[in-house]
């Protein structure tokens, strides 16, 4: 829902270290594999209760999420690139509620709720994406995407918010799963909605 303003915020900044990371070599894929590697290690530290670690892990786990973009603009975007770093996303945030229900098993049925709502906002995108791309239309101007880009109620920028506030938080992690889920369930039916509407039969 804010992802464009907050782009907006960060784009220039990210832009600045990007291009100090090109020119010690860093690509954008070597900045993906190190942002789900550290987004992992994040999922470990919670299943060890290390939440601080976790915490600070997410965040710079998607540090490297939001320059792997920015360097794929300065060194040109690939298909690859794009397939691995949407891939790659929704197997860190599908992680965080599995380490959550390894910590401790009371979260199993948040977790799986959670994940289940996950699956509907992933399939949602993706879906969305796939027959946008089949009808020729283009990636929008949201940040540095390969796809075509539909928005909704939990974007990235409130998933990040959700997982850092469960690990500030860890004994409500019931609570907000539910209330993040629900919040997700908005955004899987306002895609719905807009993918019947776009993509009409005739």
């Amino acid at each position: 829902m804010i992802d464009t303003k907050i782009r907006q915020l960060i784009d220039a900044p990210l832009r600045r270290i990007g291009q100090r990371l090109v020119s010690v070599g860093l690509t954008a894929n070597h900045l993906t594999y190190i942002g789900f590697l550290l987004g992992v290690a994040a999922g470990c530290a919670i299943i060890q209760g290390a939440f601080g670690w976790a915490l600070a892990l997410i965040l710079l786990s998607r540090l490297c999420d939001g320059l792997d973009g920015t360097v794929a603009c300065l060194t040109g975007p690939t298909d690859r690139g794009a397939f691995l770093d949407i891939s790659l996303d929704f197997l860190f945030y599908a992680f965080i509620p599995l380490s959550f229900a390894i910590y401790d098993s009371a979260n199993g049925l948040a977790a799986a709720f959670l994940l289940f709502c996950f699956i509907g906002t992933s399939s949602s995108f993706l879906s969305y994406a796939a027959i946008a791309e089949k009808r020729g239309q283009t990636a929008q101007s949201r940040g540095s995407k390969g796809i075509r880009y539909l928005g909704g109620l939990t974007e990235g920028a409130e998933t990040i918010a959700f997982l850092c506030l469960i690990c500030l938080i860890p004994s409500y992690f019931t609570l907000c799963a539910y209330i993040f889920g629900g919040l997700c369930l908005i955004t899987i039916a306002t895609r719905l909605y807009q993918g019947f509407i776009d993509f009409d039969e005739g």
